[in-house]
């Protein structure tokens, strides 16, 4: 993909809002997640958009002040802080770059793989790198991403409780399965350890300003993150992001993008911006209708496909 990074993003307004409610339109064909009660109870017609320029120029929509849940986006910024921290050798020791055409939780791709994880947008690449982590227990290590994320984003990110409780209500005997095979192939040291941390690090929530917030350390890392770092980042997140509807997504809008079961969505413009979604309505992949159909528009309407 190429991006043009000779110019902002030109947008009014005006059109962010067309586009905005006509999404909202195209979430009623959603349904919400009903394996996380909390995410059950959402309210379909939450919708919050931000999109924020690298010239400084910001454009929102919707509920700004709600917060959510990040659930799989933070699986990109998980690897950019790892990336950070231990370099790429160490990373992609425990975990491959490669698409996968299964769907997120899938146990049969990690056997298919004797037991190494695909990608880190699946779950089983993000709860081998959840093992990572820094810190004791899986309550520092959510600590130490979370401060890490809010000083270099100047975001205010912050675990949510509540989310982590309703989580952990349910057992999650596929994330268990894939755990135990990452243990037993020798890329997990502690499962129920890996386990906690990546449920307190999906717990981590914000509002639509953070999620923008986080997207543009991607777009711009004015020396705060390594630029290798953000172009590994970004490659896997439109190579993986969308889980099986990754290639055509690609295809269609061509930005790096990651979606969340909460229905947050961040998609990334290299030198030009972040875009910042959530609505909580899914496609049958687990992706944000709103979110896919918004970015669509937007990426036709501005030529952004490379």
């Amino acid at each position: 993909m190429t991006v043009p990074n000779s110019r902002p993003l030109n947008l009014t307004q005006a059109q962010l809002e067309i586009w905005a409610v006509q999404a909202q339109i195209q979430s009623k064909w959603g349904q919400l997640p009903e394996y996380i009660p909390l995410l059950a109870q959402a309210n379909p017609s939450w919708f919050a958009l931000q999109i924020q320029c690298t010239n400084g120029q910001v454009h929102q929509f919707g509920n700004i002040t709600l917060s959510f849940p990040l659930m799989s986006v933070v699986k990109p910024f998980v690897l950019l802080f790892l990336l950070e921290q231990l370099g790429a050798e160490a990373v992609f020791s425990r975990v491959g770059s490669e698409p996968s055409d299964e769907p997120f939780n899938s146990l049969k791709q990690l056997q298919a793989d004797q037991g190494l994880p695909r990608n880190p947008m699946l779950n089983s690449g993000a709860i081998a790198l959840s093992s990572l982590l820094p810190g004791e227990n899986a309550h520092s290590r959510c600590e130490s991403l979370c401060l890490w994320l809010n000083h270099h984003s100047n975001s205010q990110l912050f675990l949510d409780e509540s989310m982590l409780s309703s989580v952990r209500s349910v057992p999650n005997e596929r994330n268990l399965a894939i755990a135990t095979l990452l243990s037993q192939s020798g890329y997990l040291d502690d499962v129920e350890l890996a386990l906690d941390t990546y449920n307190h690090v999906c717990c981590l929530s914000g509002t639509i300003a953070d999620l923008a917030s986080l997207g543009m350390l991607l777009a711009q890392s004015q020396g705060k993150i390594q630029l290798e770092h953000c172009r590994t980042v970004n490659t896997l997140m439109t190579t993986c992001g969308l889980y099986q509807a990754s290639g055509r997504f690609a295809v269609e809008v061509g930005l790096p993008t990651k979606s969340g079961v909460s229905g947050a969505m961040v998609s990334v413009v290299p030198s030009q911006g972040a875009i910042a979604c959530y609505s909580p309505p899914l496609d049958q992949e687990g992706n944000s209708v709103a979110g896919v159909f918004f970015l669509q528009q937007l990426a036709q309407a501005l030529n952004l496909k490379g």
